[in-house]
């Protein structure tokens, strides 16, 4: 389970503001916008040490983002009360069109959090917040190496009159960014409109949302080792509603509905000439509804979370399988009880089961207990100890179940069925003054994990079920000072993998996987105005027959340097480089790294 404190996503950036209670989040990265892109949701994950983000082109272009060695499609994403999912393929989970001022910083929840809370997702989920509006602008511009700009205006407003008793707000985002690419036919432009009503009271919250984002961006190897230039041209468009209740510190709950729809027009060959029938041409629809929450009954409490959700794909390609459109159902209930114990300890015990059907797939029932130690001392230290065992369940994408089995670039298998996670975790939690300290070892079994492999002689990517071993360990230390802030994370891996008797020769995704990952965030204020912000990871990775340069060990940063001038606060200088050193290390298995990418930009706000 993730550590969380007090904050907001632009916290470094914004003059303190009174948040409502429930907006409980840290960003535990320094840089929050990328240096060729205006930011999105994924952009706060780059260097987060407790999630992993394998990229294509730039993590705002397509981002794979895996939790304790999972793999993309064992991530979940939840904003707000609703979990969010795209039916194709787990390269689109992360294809979020939100303004990232409009979210509270990511948390990522495993174990029982995930099991309980999370969406088809085995490894972990990234849940986001709705931020509460306040009356502020915002306007950036800036232009770099390569061609690149990107360009932003946010704003938000707050009616002076209450409406029922609440706060009327609205906030708005245009963004638009480009480049003509930092490897040759590496090019993108991408497109955001986005906009929010709220009602907000003391101690509720009411958000209705819209968002399209747009999205067209090439790269060698984009999906496939073979040597083609490949494109992508994505067009996203969520609507969301959110509740959020709370009566008490432990007596809450959230609801919400939402409406997804995602196009993708993929392109093996960018010159190959097209008819008028695209070869890889998809559209799905997501939509659904969820409740959750936290209720005290005295005696014990209740943690509980109902979610529904149908999807749709119409496909060129993805016309194999027995079917193209599915209902999922998910219950998940934990009874609690506490125990005080001597001074102020705590001892909590919670255990519950979930459910989950869908009506092309068999149900399943899966078990989850925790039991953890608190203690909230006189001198403000806080600690928690935890022991949890979680299992869940997730069904395969479409990508998996309807593509050929038999010819194609990408291979699926229509009898693909529902894979199960065990995970057990030990964790530790402290905080105390201005440092904060997580720790946890970890092991998860995933019983046919559904993974994408290579074999020599074949022409295409093979889904394949594995049936893996992992066990690992996690730390994260924050310490905050007068002069800047501190974020070390650190993850060890170990995998056994078991392939059924299939014949694998290489894996994209299961066995792509760091064996050590460090990571460093550091905000420094030097001064004068100036600010220096820096996000750094140095990994060892398992070796990988599909890697074709820059090695198993790599050392990534990215850093800016920020001016305001002291007479206008409101107005900030920039310039910022991502890949500073310029390393070469594959993210994913024969897809080349981004080059080194410089920015200077602009921000004036209101």
């Amino acid at each position: 389970m993730a550590a969380a404190g007090v904050g907001a996503v632009r916290a470094a950036d914004e003059p303190p503001v009174e948040l409502p209670a429930y907006a409980v989040s840290f960003p535990r990265v320094a840089l929050q916008d990328p240096a060729g892109s205006f930011p999105m949701p994924v952009t706060a994950l780059r260097y987060e040490p407790l999630a992993d983000v394998e990229t294509r082109n730039l993590a705002e272009g397509q981002a794979d983002v895996t939790i304790r060695g999972g793999i993309f499609e064992n991530t979940g994403f939840r904003v707000g009360g609703v979990a969010l999912y795209d039916p194709q393929t787990g390269h689109y989970f992360a294809e979020i069109p939100v303004a990232p001022a409009m979210l509270t910083a990511p948390t990522v929840l495993t174990g029982v959090d995930n099991a309980l809370e999370g969406f088809n997702a085995n490894a972990g989920t990234v849940a986001y917040g709705w931020q509460r509006v306040r009356p502020r602008g915002e306007l950036t511009a800036a232009a770099g190496e390569f061609g690149s700009y990107r360009a932003s205006w946010y704003e938000g407003a707050v009616a002076e009159a209450p409406v029922a008793g609440q706060t009327l707000g609205a906030d708005a985002e245009v963004a638009r960014a480009g480049s003509n690419g930092s490897r040759p036919f590496g090019d993108y432009r991408f497109g955001r409109v986005d906009g929010r009503l709220q009602l907000a009271g003391a101690d509720s919250q009411t958000d209705l949302f819209y968002g399209y984002q747009g999205k067209f961006f090439g790269w060698p190897n984009l999906y496939t080792p073979f040597g083609s230039d490949e494109t992508e041209n994505l067009e996203t468009v969520l609507v969301a509603l959110n509740r959020r209740q709370r009566w008490s510190a432990d007596d809450w709950l959230e609801a919400g509905v939402f409406w997804r729809r995602n196009k993708d027009d993929y392109a093996f060959n960018r010159f190959a000439p097209l008819g008028p029938i695209h070869p890889f041409q998809h559209t799905t629809w997501a939509e659904g509804a969820a409740v959750s929450g936290h209720l005290d009954l005295g005696a014990f409490a209740l943690g509980y979370d109902a979610e529904a959700l149908t999807d749709d794909l119409k496909s060129t390609s993805l016309t194999f399988g027995r079917f193209h459109s599915r209902d999922y159902f998910k219950l998940g209930a934990a009874p609690e009880k506490t125990w005080s114990l001597a001074g102020r300890r705590r001892l909590t015990v919670r255990a519950g089961a979930t459910f989950d059907d869908t009506n092309r797939d068999g149900s399943a029932v899966s078990p989850l207990a925790e039991i953890a130690l608190t203690d909230a001392r006189p001198d403000g230290t806080t600690e928690r100890l935890h022991l949890s065992y979680a299992r869940s369940t997730q069904v395969p994408t479409y990508t998996a179940l309807d593509s050929s089995p038999a010819a194609g670039l990408f291979r699926g298998n229509p009898n693909l069925g529902r894979s199960a996670s065990h995970n057990l975790e030990l964790g530790y939690d402290r905080a105390h003054a201005g440092w904060q300290a997580h720790v946890a070892v970890f092991y998860r079994r995933d019983d046919q994990l559904v993974d994408w492999t290579f074999q020599r002689g074949v022409i295409a990517r093979i889904a394949s079920p594995v049936d893996i071993d992992t066990v690992g360990a996690e730390a994260v230390w924050r310490l905050t000072l007068s002069r800047g802030e501190v974020v070390l994370g650190y993850t060890v891996l170990h995998k056994t993998a078991d392939y059924l008797g299939a014949v694998v020769d290489g894996s994209f995704y299961a066995l792509n996987f760091p064996k050590q990952r460090l990571t460093a965030a550091v905000t420094v204020r030097l001064g004068a105005g100036f600010e220096l912000r820096m996000d750094n990871e140095a990994r060892v990775q398992e070796a990988n027959p599909l890697r074709t340069e820059g090695g198993n060990e790599a050392v990534i940063s990215s850093a800016g340097l920020f001016y305001r001038p002291p007479a206008t606060p409101d107005l900030e200088l920039s310039l910022q480089a991502d890949n500073l050193w310029d390393t070469n290390f594959q993210d994913i298995p024969a897809v080349p790294a981004p080059r080194r990418t410089i920015s200077a930009g602009i921000t004036t706000r209101w």
